[in-house]
């Protein structure tokens, strides 16, 4: 039975773990699909690739940082030409943050915003047009639940993942006759090290896992329901425990959500 990412060209950022790593796996395995991998950590990167048995016609590394948003045309532009075009771009890098809103730095602010919104942006503003030009395409973009709703300790996060929603929704509107496909993913709680590297008030790394993504869903089954989502063109999909629930309390019930979040554990 055939895949639907077979024969496709997959960019996936934040590559060389958690959540991208397993998807390099997950497509490695049931697909054969080529893959850009590309995050800040380029031996890393090959490492993911090889163990994942993608042979080396089946995958490039491009490092990229994110916060360098003004190197993404260039960067673009060599991914493009790895193989010839790109069909689907993962924004999947990004940063996360565990610090009271009043207590954290306006610079800790902007990084979260140059990381997880500008960079993701600039980026994708980079692979449009080769989308544009070959006629079709799809961009996945992880969010979070911190995209839809807030909660405590994560205001520079939730500020930067409220942002990616507000440009992606644009976007997709935008290229409605460019057959151009945008999904937005909002993880909750999933096994990876994203509260381990979450910066602090002061811009400290974390450095220790929050019990609740400890608890999470593991991130394998999390990469296929991500996949999943992205074969369906899904415009939102949220994935998560229970946690998940969250999103239809802010729909319908906004005022029980905010008395719940008031009296969560702050981690």
């Amino acid at each position: 039975m055939g895949s639907y990412f077979d024969h496709k060209i997959i960019w996936i950022t934040g590559a060389s773990s958690g959540i991208g790593e397993a998807l390099v796996k997950n497509l490695a395995r049931n697909s054969n699909a080529k893959i850009i991998l590309s995050s800040r950590k380029e031996e890393q990167l090959h490492s993911v690739a090889e163990n994942a048995g993608l042979p080396k016609d089946r995958y490039a590394v491009i490092p990229l940082d994110l916060k360098n948003y003004k190197d993404m045309p260039a960067i673009a532009k060599k991914a493009s030409e790895q193989f010839g075009r790109i069909d689907i771009l993962i924004n999947n890098a990004g940063l996360s943050q565990r610090s009271l809103a009043m207590e954290t730095d306006i610079e800790v602010d902007k990084q979260l915003i140059d990381i997880d919104y500008i960079g993701t942006v600039a980026l994708t503003k980079a692979v449009v047009p080769y989308m544009i030009e070959n006629k079709k395409g799809q961009i996945a973009v992880v969010s979070s639940l911190m995209g839809i709703f807030g909660a405590p300790m994560r205001s520079g996060y939730a500020g930067a993942k409220h942002a990616l929603h507000g440009f992606f929704d644009a976007l997709r509107a935008e290229l409605f006759n460019q057959n151009i496909c945008i999904t937005i993913i909002c993880p909750g709680f999933i096994q990876t090290d994203i509260s381990i590297n979450a910066v602090t008030g002061d811009g400290s790394t974390q450095g220790t896992m929050d019990e609740a993504t400890k608890n999470g869903m593991p991130v394998d089954i999390f990469a296929k329901k991500m996949l999943s989502a992205i074969e369906k063109q899904k415009k939102q999909k949220a994935i998560g425990g229970k946690e998940v629930m969250a999103v239809y309390l802010k729909r319908f019930f906004p005022n029980l959500l905010a008395k719940i979040i008031r009296k969560a554990k702050v981690v």
